[in-house]
């Protein structure tokens, strides 16, 4: 017999484990049954090696794993692969931080070699953790073929694509700028970057005119909130349209400090709303100043070196010195000569390092860069023929309008750990210096294939770490610029951890080698993701896919929504709003979180609760209840039962109702709507199963044994074995449990649930005349039920029903249902009548009134009613006074206002029926 509740910790790792050892999640396992069974792949967003499960984790798992269980039922081929990334600079972070902790030398007083071997052995220490904590919500993903974006077999595709790319032309070196971190000294991706609004100044300086005032006026004001900034000014801009400026194109003005004359242009990007309508241009510190340096051909100049202090051509008095520091200078200076116009408190979108925590630093330098927008046109004509589709379906405008306006794509990290980029450069020396001369760079795939090749172009020369250290062994030779042989050294940068997350779909099945996995699962069929990566990822995989596969590297892309709290606000530890995942499934269970993700998951920000998911862990409750009433009145599963022979009116609507909801939650799981089939599990096992059909059922099981009872026992244990079926994707634990657990009296289990076939119920079990009686005697006790708890008929009375002028039918439902309606209603009896008797209520929609005038006291429940009436006038009036207020509606956060008008709206249905009740009473009068 079950236990009174069901335990998820001690059943969730036996059954987990039981899952993994069955070696259910390999695909093996279907062909086997199956040879031709229809392949299903996924691939795992790779989590960053160095994580731990987040509740956006959990949410994305838990989307990817109902797929897996969904299909794999079906009887498909189910591949669902799994991987880490490297996480560039989180895991140099990580061991560094681990390194000074432990007393050690930091990253740059170690060789490289042995920095790297340092981060494996953490690696093989710590950085399976999070492929642990997935397993903890049950993800079934084929373990036997986890993959690491630093594996062998991935470094080589890495390698291979990078050169071909190279070849192509569609890979090259540029001096463009980059988001620069001065604390990892490394370009970093648009996604490290994290905005911050702080509190900081606008200044307005002045810029003296050259030569002579134009109309009196003999200087332009800028306003700017990096004044540290103008030492690296290469113009000043005005918009072209605005009348105040247009006499001053073509003039120079003097750079204050710097002591350089600048340009004057004209150029639409400045706005003459803004600041005084002049704007300075510091192509090298700013990436719209980029933009115009480069239409107008402005110098760039550089002032800050890679830990972000003042370098460059600057005045002395500011080389070395920290930007902070320069800024204050710089004002000083300004103030000084007598050219501070005006100080302006300012709220400004600054960007941090996510990683570091640092202002990033907008950074001109020499990075490796992607040819996107080559790449991007098939990318853009694969979603636009419906090659690969997004849902929902509003995503594509998104991916189309980063697509078509793609930048190229920097793919460079001056980082140890990661893919080293296979690139080597030859340089010469041109003077007394040494000062090197680039003379060519060789790209191969291995060092051995690289070394052949330089060899045998340049046979001296001189092999170094870097630039500076070819410099000195050139010099420690004893060879002069004129006579001395070229130097190779290796690039020193990694690449971005995104571009071989770019390869992930086809590098993860054995690409570049043939292998049997890459024909059978490639391309793959779905890819469920987070919005916030679309550019990041979802674009480039298919970029790379189309370029070195020919085909679109998924055929659809899901994407989920964002998990906030309740109130509708991101989570932060700042905010201690974070609901950790592991320690809701610790208090809860993993089957309440997860079928708490799917039902919410129809939304693109998700308000999550601890509330809302005991509720939904009280789902569970009932239906683990239900299988003990099941098990308690010997409703046992008979191999010989037929639900297409059954005879009983009720047994015929569950059939109806459960082949009804068989087939919505297939239609909603093809179509990757989680919600809505949480939506119909929902419904279907607690409000028709667990309410009505088992209460519907009571009177046949507890009368006399005979066919109706045998029927309606065997129904029952066939109901609920396709409610586990069809839950099972979506609650996998309790359901496996379940499972098990109900063949005790029965016949055994041939399979595991895992591997059970999905339900796949005929239409013509759909029953209309069956669904029609059943749902007229529900909308009855249902009406009846309502029309007690609105006007305090108390539980012990049992008041009369009459029927209104019945028909036939009418009459022939109410000859086969009475004891139910009496039963369920606490009715004394069910009369039939022409007209409602006096002191009865007429109940809406089901031809019947209730005899309450005898049960209540009108009095008493008319002043309760017009009591409960005034209350909720007040409160809508002033709830609604305050949404009235222009003030409110700008001032309050956007949650609170949602959190007012859903108090309006409740207020608003309960003075409905609070007014429903007093005209009801008035026809009692």
């Amino acid at each position: 017999m079950l236990e009174k509740t069901f335990d998820p910790k001690s059943a969730e790792p036996r059954l987990y484990a039981r899952w993994e050892a069955s070696g259910a999640f390999r695909p093996e396992e279907a062909l086997a049954r199956n040879p031709d069974a229809k392949p299903f792949c996924m691939v795992i967003p790779p989590p960053n090696v160095t994580g731990s499960l987040h509740i956006g984790h959990a949410l994305n798992t838990t989307l990817q794993d109902i797929l897996a269980r969904y299909h794999r039922m079906k009887g498909e081929a189910v591949l669902w692969l799994p991987g880490t990334d490297h996480a560039g600079i989180a895991t140099q972070m990580v061991v560094e931080r681990q390194l000074a902790a432990e007393g050690n030398i930091g990253r740059r007083d170690m060789s490289r070699e042995d920095f790297v071997d340092r981060v494996w052995a953490w690696k093989a220490q710590s950085g399976g953790t999070i492929t642990q904590q997935l397993r903890r919500l049950g993800a079934s993903c084929d373990w036997s073929r986890e993959r690491f974006t630093l594996d062998e077999g991935l470094s080589a595709a890495v390698r291979k694509v990078f050169v071909e790319l190279h070849r192509k032309g569609l890979i090259y070196r540029d001096k463009r700028l980059v988001n620069w971190d001065p604390h990892f000294q490394t370009a970093i991706s648009d996604l490290e970057v994290e905005t911050r609004e702080v509190q900081g100044k606008m200044w307005w300086f002045a810029y003296p005119l050259e030569g002579e005032p134009i109309d009196g006026v003999s200087e332009i004001v800028i306003a700017t909130t990096r004044p540290e900034t103008m030492l690296g000014d290469g113009a000043v801009a005005v918009h072209p349209d605005d009348e105040r400026y247009t006499k001053f194109v073509g003039r120079m003005v003097k750079l204050p400090i710097a002591d350089r004359l600048i340009p004057i242009i004209a150029d639409e990007y400045p706005d003459p709303e803004k600041g005084s309508g002049a704007v300075k241009i510091t192509g090298a510190h700013d990436f719209n100043d980029f933009q115009v340096a480069q239409r107008h051909g402005l110098s760039m100049i550089s002032i800050m070196d890679e830990r972000a202090r003042m370098t460059g051509p600057i005045p002395e008095r500011y080389q070395g010195v920290e930007r902070e520091h320069a800024r204050r200078m710089v004002v000083q200076e300004i103030e000084a000569l007598g050219l501070l116009r005006e100080i302006e408190d300012k709220l400004i979108a600054q960007p941090h390092g996510d990683r570091s925590g640092v202002v990033i630093e907008p950074f001109l330098t020499d990075q490796w860069y992607v040819d996107a927008k080559t790449l991007a046109a098939p990318a853009i004509a694969a979603v636009e023929d419906g090659r690969t589709v997004f849902e929902p379906r509003n995503w594509e405008k998104t991916y189309f309008e980063w697509m078509r306006n793609i930048e190229p794509w920097c793919i460079s990290r001056q980082l140890w750990w990661g893919h080293r980029i296979p690139a080597w450069y030859v340089h010469d020396w041109v003077d007394e210096d040494f000062k090197p001369k680039l003379r060519d760079v060789i790209v191969f795939e291995t060092p051995e294939e690289a070394e052949a090749e330089i060899f045998r172009r340049f046979p001296n020369v001189v092999w170094a770490e870097d630039l500076s250290d070819a410099q000195t062994k050139i010099a420690e030779l004893g060879f002069t610029p004129s006579n001395g042989p070229p130097s190779v050294y290796r690039d020193n940068d990694v690449l971005d951890t995104w571009f071989s997350s770019a390869l992930w779909p086809f590098s993860t099945l054995g690409w570049p080698e043939d292998t049997a996995d890459l024909q059978r699962f490639y391309p793959t069929d779905t890819l469920v993701t987070g919005f916030d990566i679309i550019f990041f990822w979802v674009a480039r995989m298919m970029m790379m896919g189309l370029e070195f596969r020919g085909e679109v590297p998924f055929r659809r892309v899901v994407i989920n929504g964002l998990v906030r709290d309740e109130r509708g606000q991101k989570m932060s530890k700042s905010k201690g709003n974070v609901i950790d995942p592991l320690d809701i499934v610790d208090e809860l269970g993993c089957d309440a979180l997860r079928f708490t993700m799917a039902m919410l998951s129809g939304t693109r920000d998700i308000k999550l609760s601890k509330t809302r998911i005991e509720g939904y862990r009280n789902f569970g409750t009932k239906l683990w209840n239900a299988a003990r009433f099941c098990q308690m009145n010997e409703c046992v599963a008979d191999p010989a039962f037929d639900p297409g022979a059954v005879c009983e009116t009720l047994n015929r609507w569950i059939r109806s109702e459960t082949t009804a909801a068989a087939h919505a939650v297939t239609a909603a799981l093809d179509g990757a709507d989680f919600a809505e089939a949480a939506s119909v599990l929902y419904r279907f096992i607690w409000n028709v199963v667990c309410d009505w059909y088992l209460e519907l059922a009571k009177p046949i099981l507890n009368g006399g044994e005979g066919r109706a009872k045998a029927e309606t026992r065997a129904t029952i244990a066939w109901v609920l074995d396709q409610a586990l079926r069809l839950l099972h994707p979506v609650s996998p634990f309790i359901t496996e449990e379940l499972w098990e657990q109900t063949a005790e009296f029965g016949p055994a289990r041939q399979t595991l649930l895992i591997e059970t076939p999905w339900p796949d119920l005929p239409a013509a079990w759909i029953d209309p005349a069956a669904e029609a009686e059943i749902d007229w005697l529900i909308a009855l006790v249902t009406e009846v039920r309502s029309v007690r708890a609105e006007m305090n008929v108390p539980p012990s009375a049992k008041p009369p029903l009459t029927l209104i002028a019945p028909d036939a039918e009418t009459r022939s439902r109410l000859a086969r249902n009475r004891d139910r309606l009496c039963s369920l209603a606490r009715l004394d009896t069910v009369r039939e009548a022409d007209a409602a008797p006096p002191g009865a209520v007429l109940l809406g929609g089901v031809g019947a009134a209730l005899s309450v005038a005898g049960f209540i006291d009108l009095a008493a429940e008319r002043a309760r009613l017009e009591k409960g009436v005034a209350s909720a006038e007040q409160d809508i009036a002033r709830t609604a006074k305050k949404l009235a207020n222009p003030d409110f509606i700008a001032r309050a956060k956007p949650e609170v206002v949602e959190a007012e008008r859903a108090k309006l709206a409740e207020a608003e249905a309960t003075l409905a029926r609070l007014k429903a009740g007093l005209a009801r009473l008035r026809g009692l009068d």
